[in-house]
Formats: structure tokens, sequence, C-alpha cells
């Protein structure tokens, strides 16, 4: 059952045109969507020009062009968890020390030949002028600019939205549930610079064939890899520069478990890949550590901004869309070297009095508050277990065992 969800949110009428014919739907209402575009609240004034400011200022893919920006993501987070304006503003400034300016394309792009440059990251700029450009043609309705580039076509983007490690689909959450049009054209500046190879697996039909076995449970499949040998000894370290080996050589392995979930009750399964989600992440920590995984935190944040999306999007993208977050989560489940998932960590962690209060001022207010992927947890097993109710408080405890024992994070190679 849901539990109750304050302010749902009508779906945008931009979205309703489509068709959803015999698509598979899954069955949840919105989130509130936080307009912060026009709420005379202070923190949500101080919240909107952080974030133009991070727009203007900063590219959204840095380092080399291997790391995203998340300041949109952490101050989002922090703001629908309760952070003050000064508590934002000392988040950005954690965050401006960090990322870096926009560079200057190697050249512009054009309605014409926009997908000719999809997947290099040299063009990050020229992707967001061309899709601003976009929305002054569509009169600023940044809805109806997501509407054509996300979803239309025969290859759409929405298709690649977990390349990046998912920072895509993290970003395309935010701007929904933000109704920020900065963070939605960043988005798909986002999806188009990071897209890769990913996507024939969604736009080519002939990957999604029966599988040797299956299953309506991902954590019996999570189960399945762990144990399938094929996957023994393939890499000496753990990371994301596996993933790509991975499916250069295993791809056919890896399909077989992708294609294994057999998705007959859509509300129900998604529900259980949001436990997957957590439980990827809180019931694979080993004992006398404080680091959790870097990557596997990921599932997590993506499943997040799945399930934002869902009630927003058409129907027919509904499984496609879940189906992609469990092909990344076999991706990084297997790139960081197929962990055991002990539910037991997360059934016998004793609360000791700890609270939703308590887990929400460790983000906002506690050590690790300036860590955007600390943040983003949290606030993922918080709207799961809004969602879904916390039957045994069963999100509180993961929420409260990560938000306690966090002392940074691991699982980096070399």
């Amino acid at each position: 059952m849901f539990s109750s969800l304050s302010s749902p949110f009508k779906v945008p009428k931009v979205f309703t045109g489509w068709k959803s014919g015999n698509a598979q739907k899954v069955n949840i209402p919105s989130v509130e969507i936080h307009d912060v575009e026009t709420s005379p609240e202070r923190r949500a004034r101080a919240l909107k020009h952080l974030i133009r400011l991070n727009h203007a200022s900063h590219s959204i893919i840095y380092h080399d062009l291997e790391f995203h920006n998340h300041c949109a993501h952490i101050l989002g987070s922090a703001y629908l968890l309760g952070a003050s304006s000064d508590q934002l503003h000392e988040i950005y400034d954690g965050e401006d020390q960090e990322l870096e300016p926009w560079h200057d394309s190697p050249g512009e792009i054009s309605k014409d030949d926009w997908r000719d440059f999809l997947g290099d990251a040299r063009y990050q700029r020229a992707f967001l002028d061309f899709f601003e450009d976009e929305l002054v043609l569509s009169g600023y309705d940044w809805r109806k600019v997501v509407a054509e580039y996300l979803f239309e076509g025969n290859e759409p983007l929405i298709n690649n939205v977990i390349s990046g490690l998912g920072h895509p689909l993290i970003h395309i959450g935010y701007a929904f549930e933000l109704a920020n049009r900065e963070v939605a054209m960043e988005a798909l500046a986002m999806v188009a610079s990071s897209h890769n190879f990913f996507h024939k697996y969604l736009d080519d039909p002939s990957y999604s064939k029966p599988s040797t076995y299956s299953s309506n449970s991902p954590f019996e499949m999570l189960k399945s890899v762990y144990e399938d040998k094929r996957f023994d000894g393939l890499f000496k370290e753990h990371g994301a520069g596996n993933i790509k080996p991975l499916f250069d050589n295993h791809e056919g392995a890896v399909l077989e478990h992708w294609n294994a979930w057999k998705i007959e009750d859509p509300t129900k399964q998604f529900e259980q890949s949001q436990q997957a989600a957590v439980a990827i992440l809180v019931a694979t920590h080993g004992p006398g550590t404080g680091r959790f995984d870097f990557f596997l935190v990921h599932l997590l944040t993506t499943s997040h901004a799945v399930r934002i999306l869902l009630p927003l999007i058409p129907e027919k993208f509904h499984v496609p869309v879940v189906r992609q977050w469990w092909l990344l989560t076999l991706a990084v489940y297997i790139a960081q070297l197929r962990p055991f998932v002990d539910l037991k960590k997360i059934e016998d962690f004793e609360l000791r009095g700890k609270d939703w209060k308590w887990v929400e001022k460790q983000a906002v207010d506690g050590e690790y508050a300036t860590d955007a992927h600390y943040v983003k947890g949290i606030r993922a097993m918080k709207v799961a277990a809004e969602t879904w109710g916390d039957k045994e408080d069963w999100y509180l405890k993961a929420a409260a065992k990560f938000a306690g024992e966090f002392k940074g994070w691991g699982g980096f190679g070399g």
C-alpha cells in the first residue's frame, strides 16, 4: 500500500498526448512538486538563485570529462530535507571549490546535426546552447522541449538515461521535482553528452529475448548473479572502468540475467526493485569499516529518480525505464565484484530511539551534510518509505544504519 503523499502533482499536459495502448504501467502517485521558480519563500529563492549560479558558472561534466556536476542534486535534496538558506549557501560554496567553468565546444550544433555529436562530452556546452535555443523557440516551455528530445523519434534519448553511471537520469528527476528549466536543459545536455552503448539494448528489440531462467524478484536474480561463476575472477579491482569490458567480453551472460526479470506486476515489482536498491548499498556494507560503496549508491539514487519520473512520463516508457535501471544495476553490481547482500544487516539493526527526524538531521546538520551522494542516498530511502509505507521500519533501519555508520566512500579500484 502507498503511504499518503501531500499535494500530488498533476501530470503536465504535454505528456498526455501519447497513447498508452497496452503498455504496462507502474501505478504510483507523484511526489509533491516544488516550483521554486515562483515560490516567495526565502529558502526556495536561495535554491533558485544557486541553481542559476551553478548553471551559468559550472560545466555539467568536468575533471577530464569524467565527473558529473551534482550541485543541483545536493541543493535540491538538502532543500527538500529542510535545509536553511544559509545551509544551502554553505553547500554551494563547497561544490564551487571542486567544479570547473564552462569551456567552449569545438563547434556549434543544430537541429539538423545534433545527433551526430551524441556521446562526445567535448560538445556539452554546444548541447546546452542548442537545447536552450529550442527552449526560446518553445516559448520557454521546458516540458515541451523535454518531451520532444527525450521521448520522440526512433531512438529517443530516454532509452539512454543510465549512461554516465545514471547521472542524466538523476538530473532529469530533479528537473521535474523542482520544476526547474535550467536543470531540465542541463539534463538534456547531460544525456546527449554521455550517450553510450547502453542505448542499443533498449532501442533494438532483438536484445530483449527469453532467458535461460525467469524470476519476478530482483533479490532472487541478484542471488543468481552472485552465484554465477562466469563472473568469477573477471576483474582484479572494483570500479566503473570494469563496465565497458564486461559488456565487450561477457555481454551474453549479463543479458541473460537482464532478460530473466519477468515483469507481470509492474507496480509491485518496482517496489521490490526499490528495496533491492537500498539493500545493495546498505546490506553489503562490511563490518569494521564506515566506508560505503561509492558506485553502489548510484543504484539507489537512480532508483529514486525513476520513482520521481514514472508518474510524470508516458506509460509506454514505464517498464523500459525500470528495465534500464536493472541493466545498470547488473553492470555496477558485477563491476563491484558482486558483494553478498545480507538482509540481516538491515533487519537486525537496532534503532535505539533513532527516527526519521534523527536521520534527516544527519543529512542536513551532520558531519557529511555537504557530501552530495550521502544526502541524496538518505533522501532516496526516505521517499521510498513514504511511497510504499515502512513495514517493520525497514527503510528507517537502513537509513539510520547508513546515516550513522557512514565515514566516507569506498569501492574504488587501485
